[in-house]
């Protein structure tokens, strides 16, 4: 059975010190009166309470809270973790308190981490908007350190040369991205109002445009040396600041003696050059189409053309070889030492993919086996109309199964099994 624990003297001095004595009763915002260390139960009108007596309303409604925690936590917890609970949920409210996170990693056994999220809680509505409060970020660090202090005094060490501190960024969150607010709470009349501290603005105090931040100044830094890296027109350094010698300097050739002038125009001074003699130009090479070796002039050579027909690779009867070009077969009358190696023509490939045939055979096998399957185990003892499933499953499965093992088959006998049948 799981124990029952009582609330402690640090539970009740840690609530005192942050909840603030109120001797006379003060009107909340929302209408309800409040005395003492935040008792609202039956504080009233003009009621007042002394220290004594506040601590005792207070010790009252500590009463529910810890009969909640005990009930709604299934976790085992020490004397310090049970405090730290009841002073968070005397804070935020039973209901908050049923529906947080905090309760619900303390029932999965995640102790550490419901200690974390405690710091979620730091938000209140003041002013028509909801801002991070000081004294809540306070008092959830104090909750939260009562909460992972051991019971019996003994720290699990964590030595610095051994266990050298990284940065977590995943805990990026858990820093409020503006400022937390100051506020303190003071009476006007019978009403209790929360003012902002003066001095404190709720974000942060953006900088003059004048002065640049540490953000600029280090982008300015970047983009400098950036642009003394990446220039497009580096500085080369001359040859007397590194102290190398001159380069010596090449003769200048002799000018040569003018071509001679065989005659000049009269109407100006340039000489004309004469005009280079033409070069005998070759006979035209005429080439015979579809000729592969020289024939002797003396002998003759019959090209022939003939209609599209059905492409011949070799004839041996005639000797004769026909090469196919764009659908027409021209021939040669040549001997068989100036052909050239007849081409082959690849035939398509018969009852179709084998890859194809392969997975049709696979998918015939599976709904064979699923049809069998169906009928032995899903429809055992069914209706005859389940039973019609599993059998056409199966048959279907049989049929594809069959097929293509006939026509792989077939595909791997070749082509002249099929012309001798």
């Amino acid at each position: 059975m799981k124990p029952r624990h009582q609330v402690s003297r640090v539970a009740v001095d840690l609530i005192k010190r942050f909840e603030g004595y109120r001797q006379h009763a003060a009107r909340l915002p929302d209408g309800r009166w409040t005395v003492g260390y935040g008792h609202t139960l039956t504080a009233r009108a003009g009621a007042s309470v002394s220290e004594k007596d506040a601590e005792a309303l207070l010790l009252y409604d500590l009463i529910s809270v810890a009969h909640s925690v005990n009930e709604h936590t299934y976790a085992p917890l020490n004397q310090n973790q049970f405090d730290a609970l009841v002073c968070f949920a005397f804070n935020i409210g039973l209901e908050n308190f049923l529906r947080s996170g905090v309760l619900r990693r303390i029932n999965e056994g995640s102790l550490l981490q419901a200690a974390c999220a405690m710091e979620m809680w730091r938000k209140a509505d003041f002013e028509g908007e909801r801002i991070v409060i000081d004294a809540l970020v306070r008092r959830r660090s104090a909750e939260k350190t009562l909460f992972l202090t051991p019971a019996n005094g003994e720290w699990v060490p964590a030595p610095s040369p051994v266990l050298r501190p990284k940065v977590d960024y995943d805990a990026s969150c858990a820093i409020p991205k503006q400022t937390p607010t100051t506020v303190n709470t003071r009476m006007e009349g019978d009403r209790v109002v929360a003012a902002r501290e003066e001095g404190l603005p709720l974000n942060v105090v953006v900088p003059e445009e004048d002065t640049p931040t540490a953000t600029e100044q280090s982008a300015a830094a970047v983009g400098a040396r950036l642009e003394a890296i990446l220039s497009e027109s580096p500085v080369i350094p001359r040859q007397d600041e590194l102290g190398l010698p001159e380069p010596p300097v090449p003769a200048q050739p002799a000018a040569a003696d003018p071509a001679p002038v065989l005659f000049q125009d009269a109407t100006t001074t340039t000489p004309v050059e004469p005009m280079p003699a033409e070069a005998p130009q070759a006979a035209p090479v005429e080439l015979t189409p579809f000729q592969l070796t020289p024939t002797p002039a003396n002998e003759e050579t019959t090209v022939e053309t003939a209609t599209p027909s059905e492409p011949t690779l070799f004839d041996p009867a005639n000797g004769a070889s026909v090469f196919n070009l764009d659908g027409f077969s021209t021939s040669e009358e040549a001997g068989l030492d100036s052909m050239a190696a007849p081409a082959v023509k690849s035939e398509p490939p018969r009852f179709g993919n084998a890859s194809l045939l392969l997975v049709l055979g696979i998918l015939g096998l599976a709904l064979f086996g699923g049809g069998v399957l169906w009928i032995l185990t899903v429809a055992a003892g069914a209706d005859e109309n389940v039973k019609l499933f599993g059998y056409g499953a199966s048959t279907i499965g049989a049929i594809c199964f069959v097929v293509s093992a006939y026509l792989l088959l077939r595909r791997l006998a070749g082509p002249e099994t099929s012309r001798k049948k």
